[in-house]
């Protein structure tokens, strides 16, 4: 798979985000939102990266 403009400055593990950059562990995009579905955040678990996109195999 050829690799997208990778961003140095965010890494990313998710290999099905239509925004990850192929064969490295980085997001394509510029800049990501960091959301949460939590009403009081207190772990990362509670995090959501809200720039995520499903990409079909």
């Amino acid at each position: 798979m050829m690799n997208k403009e990778k961003n140095d400055s965010i890494q990313c593990s998710i290999h099905n985000c239509v925004h990850h950059a192929g064969n490295v562990d980085y997001c394509t995009l510029e800049r990501i939102h960091v959301g949460t579905h939590e009403m009081n955040p207190t772990m990362k678990e509670c995090t959501d990266c809200d720039s995520f996109q499903y990409k079909m195999s």
